[in-house]
């Protein structure tokens, strides 16, 4: 309840059905997530955590989610095809296997093309778009 917005880069939603349910609803989490959305902060979520950007009502258009997951947000706009979707500043991604690639565009967005390049050269994640 103490969260400062104002002192975040970014919130990232880590994925996991329980922890899902939890963030969905838990109102600390709700309200951080509209006041960040609402100031065009950086928002993220993997795996089943694009259903508590929704809940919250800061889910873009394009989005991509765990399968089966958009299922409870909607088909319109869903993208099975890709790893990571940006949508404005928000930020969604697949599962554990997308999780190298979500970061790696999370370091892009945070530090920049150069930094991203380094991380993901060392990685050896040329799968990484």
């Amino acid at each position: 309840k103490d969260v400062d917005v104002d002192n975040l880069d970014m919130i990232v939603l880590p994925g996991g059905w329980g922890g899902t349910l939890a963030l969905c609803d838990d109102e600390t989490v709700q309200n951080i997530l509209k006041i960040m959305d609402k100031k065009g902060k950086n928002i993220g979520a993997i795996c089943a955590a694009p259903l508590a950007l929704e809940r919250a009502g800061v889910l873009k258009h394009n989005y991509t989610c765990y399968p089966t997951i958009e299922e409870q947000i909607r088909k319109d706009g869903f993208d099975e095809t890709k790893m990571v979707v940006q949508d404005g500043n928000i930020m969604t991604s697949r599962g554990p296997a997308t999780a190298i690639c979500f970061a790696l565009q999370i370091v892009k967005k945070l530090k920049g093309e150069s930094v991203y390049k380094d991380v993901k050269g060392g990685l050896l994640a040329d799968f990484c778009e």
